[in-house]
């Protein structure tokens, strides 16, 4: 536990010197919101819509952090430590390579976390949001997408042979998740081509659950999504696991 929270405030310290974390997963997702709230505000989500525009948003903006870091931020540092074999020198010491990982995903939780409040406190404050459905299965909903989003990124930086096809690999999984998900460009307002093309994405299950968690929908509502993140997670971690290369 020691070598953890030693190991995790350096890295911590690390990834603040980078910046690229704070802006993609702390700024943007505020940003998004900001956007978001001042063009469609309180509107109803839709026609006949119970809730408001930005409370179906909430949701979808939440999950920016966790796409940034699960699928862009994870795979590069895991190429990165590879390629400068520090993975290779770590399994002749005391502390592990699993250690490293850990502390890495540690790293992008917290991120990840502490944009939810941002995004949170950002619509709350400012548009007059209110929260309606259950924490706890919001919660429940948020950590799943997370643990899935992740295992992707393992994936990619696990067997990915350098660091240039793990930048390319990441760029192309994480951009047109990010854009056509439902993340940024709201699902409901996209034409009827882009919904189909965000519907075969993995994060346009994950920001669905959120949404439906966030609002308040019946679970039955979600099935299909917690089933694919669930089928996501298991399959990317016992991949990764399998092929995944220390050096």
């Amino acid at each position: 536990m020691k070598a953890f929270k030693t190991m995790f405030k350096t890295e911590l310290k690390i990834s603040l010197r980078g910046m690229d974390m704070l802006i993609f997963a702390i700024a943007m997702p505020v940003i998004i919101m900001v956007v978001l709230g001042i063009l469609y505000g309180n509107k109803p989500a839709f026609e006949g819509a119970e809730y408001t525009f930005i409370a179906q948003s909430f949701g979808a903006v939440s999950a920016i952090a966790i796409s940034a870091g699960g699928v862009m931020g994870l795979p590069l540092v895991v190429s990165d430590y590879r390629n400068k074999k520090i993975l290779k020198r770590f399994q002749v010491t005391p502390t592990s390579p699993t250690l490293i990982l850990a502390v890495q995903i540690a790293i992008y939780a917290l991120y990840a976390i502490a944009s939810l409040i941002l995004v949170y406190i950002t619509a709350a404050v400012f548009f007059s949001y209110q929260f309606s459905g259950s924490w706890i299965q919001f919660l429940g909903s948020y950590f799943l997408v997370m643990i899935s989003m992740f295992s992707i990124g393992l994936l990619v930086g696990g067997v990915a042979p350098n660091i240039k096809i793990a930048s390319v690999l990441a760029s192309i999984l994480y951009f047109p998740m990010l854009i056509f998900s439902g993340a940024t460009l709201p699902y409901e307002v996209m034409p009827t081509t882009l919904r189909r093309i965000a519907d075969v994405m993995p994060l346009n299950q994950g920001i669905k659950l959120l949404k439906a968690t966030s609002i308040g929908l019946p679970m039955d509502d979600v099935l299909f999504p917690i089933v694919v993140m669930c089928f996501i997670a298991l399959i990317c971690i016992v991949t990764s696991l399998r092929f995944f290369k220390w050096e």
